[in-house]
C-alpha cells in the first residue's frame, strides 16, 4: 500500500481480499507503540469494517477453519479443480472442449497417463 505521498510504508502489512462483487477488503497488522493490546473499539472496527465479519464469525474461522460466506457461487457438483483443467490444457494438450467433457476421474487417469508415459 502507498501513502498519500505515494510512499510505501514499512510500519504495517496489509492484507486484501478481492470479493465477487469487485469490493477490496483491507486489513493492517499493526503494533501499538507501547506493545499494549488492542482496545475493544478498534477491535470492533477491525472486525465491522476491515474484515466485514461478527466476532463470532472471526472465531469460527480461526479455530475451525471455516471461510465466512462471501458470496462465493458455489463450484457445480463434479466440476474439476482449475489447476487440473490447467494441466490438461497447458501440458498434454487437450482441447477444452474435451476437457469439459471429462468426470474427475476420467482427468485424473488422463493426466497420470501423461506422467506415466513421459509426456
Amino acid at each position: 500500500m502507498r501513502d498519500a505521498r505515494g510512499r510505501t510504508g514499512t510500519r504495517h502489512v496489509t492484507y486484501e481480499l478481492d470479493l465477487v462483487d469487485g469490493r477490496i477488503l483491507r486489513t493492517r497488522i499493526s503494533h501499538p507503540v507501547d506493545r499494549s493490546g488492542y482496545g475493544q473499539s478498534l477491535w470492533r472496527h477491525i472486525l465491522r469494517d476491515q474484515l466485514e465479519v461478527s466476532e463470532a464469525t472471526f472465531w469460527t474461522c480461526v479455530q475451525d477453519a471455516l471461510k465466512p460466506d462471501r458470496g462465493m457461487p458455489a463450484p457445480p457438483p463434479g466440476a474439476l479443480p482449475a489447476d487440473l483443467v490447467y494441466m490438461l490444457i497447458a501440458r498434454v494438450g487437450l482441447d477444452e472442449s474435451e476437457v469439459a467433457g471429462m468426470s474427475k476421474d476420467e482427468a485424473v487417469a488422463r493426466l497420470q497417463r501423461y506422467w506415466n508415459d513421459g509426456g
